[in-house]
């Protein structure tokens, strides 16, 4: 993360613990630190940046040391043993002869590899799989990014439609009551009275609902940033959203089809499929090591030759396979088919990645409109809600005439909301899909919100 976007995030935090609820980047940071998703990634991008280094290692002379400690014991029991045998003229008496010895011996031996094909696709490959781990690590940071903007905004949307329907149950308890006193008075009939009832009934058993869904969308925001969420910081009143740049569909689904990270990843690979096609060849190609030993070897004991004994040697061994059972055509052909997957893989990727960007852009843009048609259908409804509660009270609206205007004002306030909290989220989900999503890009949305 840069120096400059710290310091922006910083910033937002000591505002939103000053103001006593979240932002969007706060809750980003906590993520940061308590996703177990993230964290999974994170600790896989490391062990995948060891990959290279495995590689090479089969490429480099390997050293070896090794020894040996032997006592021998033995004990030598002639067949004539007793018997006097003339040796050189002189009489000898065959004897028994017993004895210990003891060898010492280390070895060292070095190794350097000097045509070895499969190792050296091996290491190829190693490079490829280290930057498929980074490609991966990308993307999971891009997903982290969208499900914390979907999650916070999810709980915004549920907050939003509780407060509505909290409100509404307000108003309809208000029209319940006017509408009983006009019945007690005689001037409306018990009908209102039911209509108002049951209207209020209604938004009852929605309130209940709308408490269990904030319930659960904090649930599962609390699943990504590890602890209960603290109050969330909403939207400013009218916020202007602002359209994807370029306005071109085209250019954002080329982006997704070629720097999308999944598919950098399904390209790379590919690659790596092809290394293993020429990698399982080499199993018909001749190998050819530079070899180096010294061996030291000490001997004492009974016998005939104690002292040490040193052997240095240097040279090439190499070999060539000439059978092993139709195995290494069998890899071959495996490695073919692997290939021809990854090639469809790639294909099938480019396509999603596609189909996601004009998804979201498509979304962006319908969803703009959506919201400038919700905010002038906001003002109608509540300039409805005016007329008719004035007519109720001339007598030339009834009662349920009132609560239909009072439930088209508020769902009206619910969609706005809804609306414009998936259009933040569809253009972060339409980066994510053109691999551009970067954290710098939540600063302006969290510009949106209430400090």
């Amino acid at each position: 993360m840069q120096k400059p976007l710290i310091a922006v995030l910083l910033a937002s935090a000591f505002v939103s613990l000053n103001a006593g609820a979240a932002d969007l980047i706060q809750v980003y940071q906590q993520a940061l630190a308590n996703d177990a998703v993230f964290a999974s990634a994170r600790a896989a991008v490391e062990a995948g940046r060891e990959k290279s280094t495995q590689g090479r290692s089969l490429l480099l002379p390997s050293a070896l040391v090794s020894g040996s400690v032997v006592k021998n014991h033995f004990n030598n029991l002639p067949a004539n043993v007793g018997e006097t045998v003339v040796i050189n003229g002189v009489p000898v008496k065959v004897q028994e002869s017993r004895g210990d010895t003891r060898s010492n011996e280390f070895t060292v031996s070095l190794s350097q590899p000097l045509y070895r094909w499969d190792r050296w696709e091996t290491y190829q490959q190693s490079k490829l799989q280290q930057s498929i781990a980074e490609a991966s690590f990308a993307q999971a940071q891009q997903d982290l990014i969208t499900r914390v903007a979907q999650a916070y905004f999810d709980v915004l949307a549920a907050q939003d439609t509780l407060e509505s329907t909290r409100a509404e149950k307000a108003a309809v308890t208000e029209q319940l009551a006017s509408a009983k006193r006009n019945f007690e008075v005689g001037t409306q009939t018990i009908t209102d009275t039911h209509e108002a009832q049951a209207a209020y009934d209604l938004v009852v058993s929605r309130e209940f609902a709308a408490v269990n869904d904030l319930d659960v969308k904090r649930a599962a925001l609390q699943a990504i940033i590890g602890k209960a969420p603290d109050n969330l910081a909403p939207l400013k009143p009218g916020v202007t959203l602002s359209a994807p740049q370029p306005m071109a569909i085209d250019n954002w689904t080329s982006a997704a089809e070629n720097q999308n990270y999944g598919v950098v990843a399904s390209t790379l690979n590919l690659e790596v499929a092809k290394r293993e096609i020429s990698k399982q060849r080499a199993g018909h190609y001749p190998t050819l090591d530079l070899v180096a030993s010294s061996r030291h070897t000490k001997l004492d004991g009974d016998t005939n030759s104690p002292g040490t004994v040193k052997n240095n040697a240097i040279g090439v061994q190499w070999s060539v396979p000439l059978f092993s059972g139709f195995g290494v055509t069998s890899r071959v052909r495996e490695a073919i088919s692997l290939e021809d997957k990854a090639r469809n893989d790639l294909e099938a990727n480019r396509r999603s990645a596609a189909l996601n960007a004009r998804q979201a852009f498509l979304g962006v843009n319908s969803g703009m409109a959506q919201v400038k048609a919700l905010e002038a259908a906001e003002v109608s409804s509540q300039s409805a809600l005016e007329s008719n509660k004035l007519g109720y009270q001339v007598g030339v609206r009834i009662n349920i005439d009132v609560l239909n205007a009072q439930r088209q004002l508020y769902s009206t306030r619910t969609q706005l909301a809804l609306a414009r909290y998936q259009t933040i989220v569809n253009g972060l989900k339409l980066k994510s899909a053109a691999g551009a999503l970067r954290e710098e890009d939540l600063v302006p949305v969290n510009n949106l919100l209430q400090k």
